[in-house]
């Protein structure tokens, strides 16, 4: 990469902390190879099964999942795209601008930790494929500890090996996913058209009867109707898209049409993969040994590397590997990048390495991967709101006469308005949740919503004294 100045910066060729120059700007075709490879990704091998898990019905899971990815599709498009392209600065130097940087910090930590954490499931999820051939022990759905040191062996080597990708920077992830997503979504089609016929499926009135009009959840999990499965696809990447996440990811786009790449992910992931890897495990929950654990009102395991490897052989082995790989390489680069914030004096590349070390530890344990539908959740809803802040103040600031880019603007380390907006609408929110029962990602929205608008009332009451410029 080149810099838009004669002289790059010597100590990094990520702009960290400058706007990405017209010169490394990316097409369209970059963001789809890394959204299809992300996205449809070892996970779901993992988020497919646990549908079933949760009882839901063919017109929900089909219906629901159709519409909730299309509304992530747009918020990708109409709000992250659109922030990112104007100002083109990772979400974490921007936040830095507005809340300064000792509260940044705070959600640097806690964003970096749950993207290590969620690369930690992503790894866990190709340990199941590579464990096959050692005919290792598989993590149970309510498995929280490693169940042996083979295990744990085989998550070390593949969270050194992704950690390396991810360390050499946006060229290295991009690189690695373009030349993977094929073969990872030819393997997701191949898998659905092999479950289907080993579920004797000869007509779509076979297809939907699989799901039927739903059953009753497993031991330990919740029913799934049409809005779960609806806000949960829709909400599933909020961190992403309205937390403005990718912001890191998209300030490398030439305009916000490039956004819509993100369908490539959404539709061939999170629609067709995750269908497919429902009928692998529909499959599995035909034999004995599937029977045999409800019978005992035990949940049956959910383990994507055996369930591709009993549909596609070694090559569903491998594409399990690969699929956990192009998800956790995105994840830990922008760990990476959190971390960087907070660590400014260390390289892109040693931050990166710490994240990646973070997620292999994280992957030794099954439980993220295991109950990836609830983590998943909990993890949009404490990231989604600080999102809503970049977003009110980018679209509305001038409308509600608060200056932009306060705490840079102030020379203040720490901006009250973000601090309370934030922590008012989680703990408001997430005790409605836990108080009444409420699916966390109902409350999503509200909480983005109540963030946002709560910002800027706080903000415009503390700047009313001054004279803004």
């Amino acid at each position: 990469m080149k810099s838009e100045h004669e002289n790059q910066p010597t100590h990094t060729e990520e702009y960290e902390r400058q706007p990405v120059p017209a010169s490394a700007l990316k097409n369209w075709k970059s963001f789809l190879g890394m959204y299809a490879g992300e996205h449809a990704a070892g996970t779901e091998f993992v988020i497919g099964p646990l549908f079933l898990t949760a009882g839901v019905s063919a017109f929900d899971l089909l219906v629901g999942l159709l519409l909730g990815n299309f509304m992530a599709v747009l918020s990708w498009r109409f709000i992250t795209a659109e922030v990112a392209v104007k100002h083109r600065l990772t979400l974490y130097y921007q936040l830095e601008k507005i809340c300064g940087k000792q509260l940044v910090v705070f959600y640097n930590l806690a964003n970096g930790i749950l993207f290590c954490f969620l690369a930690g499931a992503m790894i866990t999820v190709s340990a199941t494929a590579v464990g096959v051939p050692f005919n290792m022990d598989m993590p149970k759905l309510t498995d929280t500890m490693p169940n042996g040191i083979l295990w744990i062996v085989i998550v070390i080597i593949i969270g050194i090996v992704i950690t390396l990708v991810a360390a050499k920077g946006y060229e290295s992830v991009s690189r690695a996913a373009n030349l993977m997503s094929p073969w990872i979504v030819l393997a997701f089609l191949a898998c659905g058209f092999v479950a289907l016929n080993q579920l004797g499926v000869r007509s779509f009135s076979d297809f939907w009867s699989i799901w039927g009009e739903g059953t009753e959840p497993f031991p330990g999990q919740i029913k799934y109707t049409f809005w779960h499965v609806f806000f949960w696809s829709w909400f599933c990447n909020a961190a992403m898209h309205i937390g403005m996440s990718d912001l890191t990811v998209f300030r490398y786009a030439r305009k916000p049409s490039s956004a819509w790449s993100t369908a490539a992910g959404m539709y061939i992931g999170h629609y067709v993969a995750w269908i497919a890897a429902c009928l692998l495990y529909a499959v599995y929950l035909k034999t004995p040994e599937a029977m045999a654990y409800l019978a005992s009102d035990e949940a049956p395991p959910v383990a994507p590397g055996p369930l591709a490897y009993n549909a596609i052989g070694y090559f569903g082995i491998i594409a399990v590997i690969l699929a956990g790989w192009t998800t956790a390489n995105p994840t830990i680069y922008r760990a990476g990048l959190a971390f960087q914030a907070i660590l400014p004096r260390l390289s892109t590349f040693w931050v990166t390495v710490i994240a990646g070390m973070l997620a292999t530890v994280a992957g030794i344990f099954p439980a993220f991967a295991m109950k990836l539908l609830g983590f998943v959740a909990l993890y949009g809803f404490i990231l989604a709101p600080v999102g809503a802040i970049i977003v009110f103040e980018h679209f509305w600031a001038d409308k509600f006469g608060i200056r932009k880019n306060y705490a840079e603007w102030a020379g203040i380390k720490f901006n009250h308005a973000v601090f309370l907006a934030w922590g008012i609408s989680f703990a408001l929110y997430y005790l409605i949740s836990t108080s009444m029962g409420i699916f966390l990602s109902f409350l999503t929205l509200p909480a983005w919503i109540t963030c946002g608008l709560l910002f800027m009332l706080i903000s415009k009451n503390s700047q009313r004294s001054l004279k803004l410029r």
